[in-house]
């Protein structure tokens, strides 16, 4: 009989609320139609769906390098180095360049996994609300927020190890000093290991955002019946 209240009276505040953010501050803990908990559950999967889906991508060969979405290019002020190498012919070098920098990404980017389960795992009610609420990378921006600086710790030992192999770490520092001397060009980071590891944590939640925005727009990427529920109360705000 408790139950049977808990739902009607679930049904009578969804049909009664004039606004998501009424309809989600009255979700029950528990039971009912749609709870507290489901908007949790139901969050930690869309998640979830966009780590397993976009970031073990860019774990494997190529899942920087050739994706255009986040392949690390060198800094814009330093695109014509590139253009110069290709222009007498030696393309390859210039790929083979930019290859050291993906491949380094790629590594790094198998440290992630840990830490997104944590952060995932840790997501309170509160949280779900405001990422249910957001805007449309507001679950990435949770994420974002909660796990950049354990990221970049883990990132960035093994991207300085993987360019340290091949000098790219004390050749590029000299070669960014040396340009930053020249008059009327803007300064550039001479830190080749922190250059790679920003450019590959914002790849890494670029792809997660690309996730969140299909679950948030488009009913055939919410792979389960909770993850359609949940987002079915977004769809008509």
């Amino acid at each position: 009989m408790r139950k049977i209240a808990i739902v009607l009276l679930t049904m009578l505040t969804l049909s009664s609320c004039g606004s998501l953010q009424e309809i989600v501050n009255n979700l029950p803990q528990g039971g009912g139609a749609l709870s507290q908990i489901d908007i949790g559950n139901g969050l930690r999967q869309a998640l979830d769906q966009g780590i397993d889906k976009e970031v073990s991508k860019l774990m494997g060969k190529d899942g920087f390098y050739k994706n255009e979405l986040v392949k690390i290019l060198l800094p814009q002020e330093l695109q014509k180095v590139d253009d110069g190498l290709r222009k007498i012919g030696l393309s390859s070098v210039a790929d083979e360049g930019l290859k050291l920098l993906n491949r380094a990404a790629e590594d790094a980017t198998k440290e992630a996994l840990p830490i997104f389960v944590d952060a995932v795992k840790d997501i309170t009610f509160d949280d779900a609300k405001n990422i249910l609420l957001g805007d449309q990378r507001a679950a990435t921006t949770y994420l974002e927020n909660r796990t950049q600086q354990a990221l970049y710790a883990k990132f960035a030992p093994v991207i300085e190890s993987n360019l340290s192999k091949v000098g790219a770490t004390e050749l590029w520092g000299s070669a960014i000093n040396k340009y930053n001397t020249l008059p009327f060009t803007s300064s550039v980071n001479p830190d080749l290991t922190d250059y790679v590891t920003q450019q590959a944590l914002e790849g890494v939640f670029k792809m997660i955002s690309q996730e969140e925005i299909e679950i948030r727009n488009k009913v055939s990427a919410r792979s389960t019946d909770l993850l359609q529920r949940v987002f079915a109360l977004q769809d008509n705000r």
